[in-house]
């Protein structure tokens, strides 16, 4: 699989395009707001969450980026997963991820749509979520260059927005800012670096990954990039110091600032918005609630991008209607963008009309593993792949995982781990793995199905190929 045909040079993403997406696509309103229920859950040791579920996602993004070096293509993984394990493995891959996504999708617009009815009550909620959708439906019709010139800007703010929370929060965190103290022993001084055990940070690792996922758009808009080699590099080489100073750092300075038994809910205030509101910067709670508006709206225009990329490269292999797979003059797959804002779109809908019957929070506690399935997978393909390989061709990779295959196998381990942490870790994490649990039957069903057309779809395929042999042979 390739990537997407563009007009020369003008319709591929360019270097800084990729810089950006690369920078601050993960950080959504899963950090801005998000952290918070982590920190409620987990105390201080919140952190610790963010360094396991960090080194996580590095490790699966070192594989990623070693078979997308080898040779970058859009909906990268599931090709991947094809090429290394088989159609079943694909199969799952593509279509988890891109449920994922619109449950994403969905949750983005719903929160952003909270936040505009703050500003405007006299408006309904619903119909501010929905107006997001269209704007970023539109913004990802229009073209590739659209979707990154659109997601640059956002981006832009979101991480000018942390590199200033985190210079102003080191001062206050050390008493070096107006009105601020010492507030380093609020790490240990609450009940404790670690309140509620162990346990609850194993837990808490399920919860980050959801704010970490999305580290592999990169890639995906490196392979569509003018340079897609160098893109991929670039993308995989800095997760690691994005993670630590975005994530890691920025939680750190929350649990240092604040006790974390005295942060707000953050239904009610984002702790960004309350440190902000601290530092005494001024406007600063109504800039951050228009950075977490802006953060949202960058998640949910690549959230779009990286569905519409998967689903149609789902479709081009054979695992969804081909309908899906059709593409604009441009390279933009136009009907996989519409369905995959269709069930956004119903996802809000249901959200809005049926608060009470519990099928919005199916969604999105049944995506809540999907993360972590995918990063199996990324590691037992990386595995595979590899060890196909001849000396000289492994010698010959421009970037390598490292300790193959151990890491690889550390990395199945710990998920396999996590989703045993949370099955006796209490009612919420028994929901999400159980929930996941049923979106992979419902595939499982249907996947002798996909199997049996994918066989008559390439014997047809073979067929038509022979077919002027045997004519000219008469």
């Amino acid at each position: 699989m390739s990537a997407a045909p563009a007009d020369g040079g003008g319709k591929k993403l360019r270097s800084r395009h990729v810089t950006m997406i690369t920078l601050g696509g993960i950080i959504g309103s899963s950090l801005f707001v998000g952290s918070g229920n982590v920190i409620h859950a987990v105390g201080p040791a919140a952190v610790i969450s963010y360094l396991i579920g960090g080194l996580l996602v590095f490790l699966a993004m070192r594989m990623l980026g070693e078979m997308a070096a080898a040779r970058p293509a859009v909906g990268s993984f599931m090709e991947y997963a094809r090429v290394g394990l088989g159609d079943w493995a694909a199969y799952f891959v593509g279509w988890l991820y891109w449920y994922f996504w619109v449950g994403v999708i969905a949750y983005e617009a719903v929160v952003g749509g909270s936040i505009l009815h703050g500003w405007m009550p006299g408006v309904p909620q619903w119909v501010f979520s929905v107006l997001l959708l269209l704007i970023f439906t539109g913004s990802n019709l229009v073209s590739l260059r659209s979707f990154g010139e659109t997601e640059f800007w956002l981006a832009s703010i979101k991480v000018a927005a942390i590199v200033v929370f985190l210079l102003v929060g080191i001062l206050f965190a050390f008493g070096l800012w107006p009105n601020s103290h010492f507030a380093i022993p609020n790490l240990w001084e609450h009940g404790g670096f670690m309140p509620a055990g162990a346990g609850a940070v194993i837990g808490g690792v399920a919860i980050v990954i959801f704010s970490y996922f999305g580290t592999e758009i990169a890639v995906m808009a490196a392979s569509e990039s003018e340079d897609p080699a160098k893109g991929v590099r670039q993308a995989t080489s800095t997760v690691i110091w994005r993670i630590l100073i975005f994530f890691v750092g920025a939680v750190l300075l929350i649990v240092t600032i604040v006790p974390w038994n005295q942060l707000p809910d953050p239904k009610e205030r984002a702790p960004f918005a309350y440190l902000f509101g601290l530092y005494g910067l001024p406007g600063a709670e109504v800039v951050m609630s228009a950075v977490i508006l802006t953060a949202v709206c960058s998640v949910l225009n690549s959230g779009l991008y990286s569905a519409a990329r998967m689903f149609s490269s789902i479709a081009e292999q054979g695992y969804a209607p081909k309908i899906i797979a059709r593409k604009s003059a441009s390279g933009v797959p136009v009907a996989a963008v519409i369905a995959s804002t269709l069930g956004g779109y119903a996802a809000v809908i249901i959200n809005f009309a049926a608060p009470d019957s519990g099928i919005f929070d199916f969604i999105m506690n049944s995506a809540g593993l999907v993360a972590l399935f995918v990063y199996a997978f990324i590691a037992l393909t990386q595995m595979r792949l590899r060890s196909r390989m001849t000396a000289e061709e492994a010698a010959a990779l421009k970037l390598r995982m490292w300790l193959h295959p151990w890491l690889a196998i550390l990395l199945i381990a710990a998920v396999l781990g996590i989703v045993v942490v949370m099955l006796f870790s209490g009612e919420s994490g028994q929901t999400q793995v159980w929930t996941s649990l049923v979106s992979v039957a419902v595939l499982a069903v249907f996947w002798p199905l996909v199997r049996r057309k994918l066989k008559t779809r390439r014997a047809a395929g073979l067929a038509n190929e022979e077919a002027p042999v045997e004519v000219a042979g008469h």
